[in-house]
């Protein structure tokens, strides 16, 4: 397959994906593309993704976005993990930072030192040996153009969208109103040709990229692409949202709550606190659920529960002849680890890097499918892994996560570090050595060996390098401010006026 050249491009969609594509397009290649973006303002957007993980921030550097202008901008706060309560057992309760743990080594990791100081009756948590792990159970936050520290944001996602817009608005994107009611396909190439709004205006182009949502009105409804579904491992279908008034300073992490069929999120920003309960409609209601959410939260209301229904899964091809999809038309695998809006960044760096100037060949389409299909397969395997992982027993949901078979690929490495310790991040791989050793051991997994390298080093070395961590962990966190008087010196947001 090879078409024409590519000159001008439609997003057709607003919302988070939308915008996220515009800005990056119009920024990099605006100067050398026609970019258009078609959106309804009679058609509302989830925006209840407002967690999100570090790399964000390498994108905003890339689009010369200002962290200060756009944290004021959307009301952000500092995230340095995510707190997950009662996913083991009801009661347990670990944290996944973003920081690394101790220090790697050339032939292990660190955690084998730990283990092997386990061994000595050395008895410190492995997260004693994480800066931003700490910070995080503190309440502290400091960061500087020096500063190491990992961390990611809580911002709305409305006003995120907003402020894309903007920014690309100001670079020269055209934006046209109306609500897509047709899609127009090329009898020749079986591409798309045009889409038709309600005004009767039909917006041609040469690439498409498909930003409407689970709807996938481009990739799926006229081009028929297929979905391939997860649901079998990744259950849980459903999520209610809502908003509250805060009722204390915010902290730096996330929380995610399991319960009898799923999970609870609590995502504090300056001006609010975003909620929501995930579940398994199989075995929890939307009443049920909403109800359940409604009784757990801290503040009160000041939206309406919204109840969201998706699928898990992914479309065959994210990629279809000349139509891209992004965002949720391309696929879901739930909010989990945040990581939504990151895969949204990495599709429009993936389509930059690989775009078709000179026109649309199947190797190239071949090229973007297989490295979008290996980046959401290894992130679907990281976020089964803390369904599947559990000793709970108390509800069906629960039994059923804990029973189901999963994909050989993460069997693999639950396998590899039950048996020798072994953890490891591949090439390309979103999650690293230290994100999959702080889920598998704060969800019990106990491995029966470690790397005998870490027995090169005398009982009095071991103990003087581990305690001599920790202590320069404690006093590092110690000299911080808390999160709320950084944020208030950094990125206070003007007080929203009713």
């Amino acid at each position: 397959m090879a078409t024409k050249p590519i000159k001008k491009v439609v997003i057709a969609g607003g919302g988070t994906s939308g915008w996220i594509a515009a800005a990056a397009l119009t920024k990099q290649l605006g100067k050398v593309l026609d970019i258009v973006l078609v959106e309804s303002d009679d058609i509302g957007t989830i925006g209840v993704g407002e967690a999100t993980i570090p790399p964000m921030r390498t994108f905003h550097k890339f689009l010369g976005i200002d962290e200060q202008e756009v944290m004021r901008a959307t009301q952000a706060t500092f995230k340095l993990g995510i707190s997950f309560e009662n996913w083991g057992q009801i009661g347990d309760k670990y944290i996944h930072s973003f920081g690394i743990t101790g220090k790697d080594f050339y032939l292990g990791e660190f955690h084998d030192f730990w283990l092997h100081g386990l061994e000595k009756g050395i008895n410190a948590p492995f997260g004693d040996y994480c800066y931003e792990l700490q910070a995080a159970k503190a309440g502290k936050f400091a960061t500087s153009a020096k500063s190491k520290i990992n961390y990611a944001y809580h911002m709305d996602a409305t006003l995120y969208g907003l402020f894309l817009r903007k920014f690309s608005e100001d670079r020269g994107i055209t934006r046209i109103e109306g609500k897509i009611v047709d899609v127009l396909k090329d009898q020749t190439t079986g591409g798309i040709s045009a889409i038709t709004l309600g005004s009767g205006q039909a917006i041609e182009g040469d690439l498409f990229i498909d930003c409407t949502g689970f709807r996938g009105l481009l990739i799926e409804k006229a081009l028929h692409t297929g979905y391939e579904d997860w649901s079998h491992w990744l259950p849980c279908d459903s999520a209610v949202a809502v908003q509250t008034a805060s009722t204390g300073p915010a902290v730096p992490y996330t929380r995610s709550i399991a319960h009898s069929a799923g999970w609870q999120w609590q995502i504090p920003l300056q001006h609010r606190v975003g909620n929501g309960l995930v579940f398994c409609s199989q075995y929890m209601s939307d009443e049920e659920a909403v109800k359940q959410l409604l009784d757990n939260i801290d503040g009160p209301p000041i939206t309406k529960p919204k109840v969201i229904k998706y699928r898990t899964g992914r479309r065959r091809k994210n990629w279809n002849k000349n139509c891209i999809a992004m965002g949720l038309s391309s696929g879901f695998v739930e909010p989990l680890e945040s990581t939504s809006i990151h895969l949204f960044m990495m599709a429009t760096i993936r389509l930059m890097k690989l775009f078709p100037f000179g026109g649309i060949t199947d190797e190239v389409i071949d090229e973007y499918n297989q490295q979008a299909a290996v980046e959401l397969e290894k992130i679907r395997d990281f976020i089964i892994l803390h369904y599947h992982v559990t000793q709970r027993d108390d509800s069906p949901f629960w039994r059923y996560c804990k029973d189901m078979e999963v994909p050989k690929t993460l069997s693999h490495r639950i396998n590899l570090f039950k048996d020798g310790g072994r953890a490891f991040q591949s090439d390309g791989e979103l999650f690293r050595v230290d994100s999959w050793v702080q889920v598998m051991l704060g969800q019990g997994i106990a491995p029966k060996q470690y790397h005998h390298m870490v027995k090169t080093m005398s009982d009095q070395e071991l103990e003087k390098f581990l305690t001599g961590l920790k202590h320069s962990i404690t006093s590092a966190v110690d000299q911080l401010p808390t999160h709320q008087e950084f944020v208030k010196h950094y990125c206070q947001a003007p007080e929203i006026k009713n």
